[in-house]
């Protein structure tokens, strides 16, 4: 078994790596047609990673021309099932043999701890390729039960072409979402990464190919979502765009969906999660370690942060002391140092945004208990360092704005239907937690709550084998388990006269 790397390890990895910027186009790496390019910059200390191809509504009319080609031949769909399985497993090997590879382009690429990277994100990737690969020849039709003179088959058929739009902050893990179960139903898929976050989906699509995937089945377009995203978005030939990101790009679907040819559209957006600690709590340690955790966990990049936290009066000392403990001990540290825990913030852009809500935060009169802010580091890079604010209000903006970074909002409270009232109020609902050793109470108030997932007394748990998306302005549609199929797939009857 090889010895875990050092930071020093890393970094001579990082000299050798070798790095690509370009778009995957039709089983072959090139640049934009128009040559044009953006530089992708490392969060970690500020530093030129590469120069990406940067797509336009050209690469993309080629790319949907190839990827239709290929479903219309049925390359990838008429494939049998066994085949297509073995080819998904393939991709599966070939990220777990590039793990070390894949871990430092996103770390180096994201800002992420290398740790995180090496440990959840690309395993978990390899994870979604296998679980599709078992899935896909799973699914059965259905035989109608119509009068005997006919037979009425139900079949799911794939869509055709699909545009994955994924977001900067698990980039090949989303990617990983999308891709897999697109695939495994048989579709042709055009990935369109975060700018921010280029290079591993870059990386897995030339493995894709390698693995055995048909030509023009799987292609990446880097670019800005303004240009390529839209492109994708209003393309008449696309029959469907998964999207992960900000409600408000979500929304910007939605309207190109509109006005171009009424594609499918799956939506997993923003959220400002409730994380609900009740008196009766026995072990308060816990729930605040985990409440930590839920904010300050990839820098607070997560759509699912627990970044709204409600605590009952009576306990919230107690729980604030063990909190406050957590926050100071997680401060930003080395990427690539694996005893790192939190890491920098993806681009200096969104750096600036999270430290705009903390002004903000105390101009609107909410107390910081723990006061974070930029951080600066020899090497450059973008950081800022865990803040608690108290006495928060829920019409404040920090408490209603999804802020996508290690800022936390404490609210207090005195009763179940005052907290369950408050923490529906937000146009969000992608996911919620409570805490409490009352069994009655955990069902009652995690069904009154408005949200596609809720956990009790953890958070953040889940698995391959349950769906993940929201409710309300967190959008519609479900990635992971057998029901992430169901988008990529409709409903096709066949009716068969069969009476003498």
């Amino acid at each position: 078994m090889n010895k875990e790397k050092t930071t020093a390890d890393w970094i001579a990895m990082r000299e050798s790596l070798q790095i690509s910027g370009d778009a995957f186009i039709q089983s072959d790496y090139q640049g934009a047609a128009g040559g044009e390019t953006f530089q992708c910059v490392s969060p970690v200390d500020g530093s030129i990673l590469a120069d990406i191809a940067s797509c336009t509504s050209v690469d993309v009319d080629t790319a949907v021309k190839a990827a239709r080609n290929a479903f219309e031949q049925g390359s990838w769909h008429l494939t049998p099932p066994a085949k297509k399985k073995s080819v998904l497993n393939r991709i599966a090997d070939l990220i777990e043999e590039h793990l070390e590879e894949f871990a430092l382009l996103e770390t180096l690429d994201m800002g992420k701890p290398i740790n995180d990277s090496l440990t959840i994100d690309i395993p978990l990737s390899a994870r979604t390729f296998r679980y599709y690969a078992e899935a896909l020849d799973k699914v059965y039709g259905e035989v109608a039960p119509t009068h005997p003179a006919a037979l009425a088959l139900v079949q799911k058929e794939a869509l055709g072409v699909i545009a994955a739009v994924v977001p900067w902050n698990f980039p090949l893990l989303m990617a990983a979402w999308k891709l897999a179960p697109a695939l495994a139903t048989g579709n042709s898929v055009i990935l369109k990464p975060a700018e921010q976050s280029s290079l591993t989906a870059i990386k897995l699509a030339g493995l894709c190919a390698e693995a055995g995937i048909p030509e023009g089945v799987v292609q990446v377009l880097p670019g800005f979502g303004e240009e390529t995203g839209q492109a994708l978005g209003r393309h008449p030939d696309v029959d469907m765009v998964a999207f992960t990101g900000s409600t408000e790009v979500g929304k910007l679907f939605l309207r190109y969906s509109g006005e171009s040819n009424m594609k499918r559209i799956a939506l997993e957006c923003g959220g400002k999660s409730p994380h609900i600690i009740f008196d009766d709590v026995k072990d308060l340690r816990a729930a605040a370690t985990a409440a930590a955790f839920g904010i300050f966990f990839n820098q607070g990049e997560v759509c699912n942060a627990g970044s709204r936290l409600f605590v009952h009066t009576s306990v919230k000392d107690a729980v604030l002391e063990e909190l406050l403990a957590w926050g100071k001990k997680l401060q930003p540290g080395d990427p690539l140092d694996p005893k790192t825990k939190m890491g920098a913030i993806v681009s200096a852009e969104q750096q600036q945004r999270i430290l705009s809500y903390l002004e903000k935060g105390t101009a609107e009169g909410a107390r910081p208990i723990l006061t974070g802010g930029a951080v600066r580091k020899e090497s450059g890079g973008f950081y800022v360092s865990p803040t608690v604010f108290d006495n928060v209000r829920n019409d404040m903006c920090i408490a209603q704005d999804e802020i996508f970074g290690p800022v936390l909002s404490v609210l207090s409270f005195d009763s179940e239907e005052d907290v369950i009232a408050v923490a529906n109020d937000t146009i969000y609902g992608l996911a919620a937690a409570l805490w409490t050793d009352d069994l009655s109470r955990a069902h009652r108030v995690s069904r009154a709550l408005k949200a596609g997932t809720v956990w009790v007394n953890c958070f953040d748990h889940g698995d391959m084998t349950v769906p993940f998306g929201g409710f309300k302005q967190s959008g519609f549609g479900r990635d992971k388990s057998l029901h992430a199929m169901d988008k990529y797939t409709d409903y096709k009857t066949t009716w068969i006269n069969i009476a003498r």
